[in-house]
């Protein structure tokens, strides 16, 4: 049963680096401006951080969230007064 689990694991971290190199690419490219740069740029970030140690994975999932939810939340918790 640990073998399922590890290959379950295994592949989550892999379908989270696609994501998030995609999510990277996008955000070099429109501040970059070039597309070639952007992948070039996306792909030393991931590789650097994400193969190297690969736990950042997780970290990169935490950066996500607090980008696409975290500026609501904060937004609504600082504006309650």
């Amino acid at each position: 049963m640990t073998a399922f689990w590890d290959g379950l694991m295994g592949n989550l971290e892999i379908a989270l680096i696609l994501f998030f190199f995609v999510w990277l690419f996008g955000w070099a490219k429109g501040s970059l401006g070039n597309a070639k740069l952007a992948v070039l740029f996306a792909i030393i970030v991931v590789y650097l951080t994400v193969f190297q140690y690969r736990e950042l994975v997780w970290l990169a999932v935490g950066l996500f969230l607090f980008a696409t939810f975290g500026k609501e939340f904060f937004s609504k918790i600082g504006g309650s007064n």
